[in-house]
């Protein structure tokens, strides 16, 4: 199963967990810090169900091994880089980490069994098109397999120079 689709809107993030303990009660009350995570994971979860929806039967099961994630945040847009052209790097909030964790909880048990199946992920975050909406382009597919017995070299991702 591979799924591609796009949900609409300004992304929101995963925010942390806090424990609150009410008086007269022993256990706390695990609660999110974004109040507005819950709607943005459902209308991830609704463009993904829509399109699962339109595979072939055979095709409608989670996923069940590991999985590749493709995201890319279209954000709004702010006035100081309205000129046509004017390309710069999101290097403003919102975390890039905690966006990826929303759109992972939220594909939990609609894509796949459990975001620990994600193995690869590959996002950016970018500002959206003049005149152009925010905008989440999602991409799920099953991750490229191992080579069943091959040792993976523990090779360093850059060179340090001397």
């Amino acid at each position: 199963m591979t799924l591609a689709f796009t949900v609409y809107g300004v992304p929101v993030t995963k925010g942390n967990h806090k424990a609150v303990t009410p008086r007269g009660m022993k256990f706390p009350v695990i609660t999110e810090t974004n109040r507005n995570v819950a709607s943005w994971q459902q209308l991830v979860a609704e463009g993904a169900s829509r399109e699962i929806a339109r595979l072939p039967e055979t095709d409608r099961v989670l996923l069940d091994a590991g999985v590749r994630l493709t995201i890319a945040f279209y954000l709004p847009r702010p006035k100081k880089f309205s000129r046509r052209g004017a390309f710069v790097h999101h290097l403003t909030k919102p975390d890039l980490d905690r966006l990826e964790r929303a759109i992972l909880d939220a594909l939990t048990a609609v894509a796949y069994h459990d975001d620990k199946q994600v193995t690869e992920i590959i996002s950016g975050k970018y500002y959206a098109a003049v005149n152009a909406p925010a905008r989440v382009d999602i991409a799920v597919e099953p991750a490229p397999p191992c080579p069943v017995g091959a040792m993976v070299p523990d090779l360093p991702l850059f060179e340090v120079a001397p």
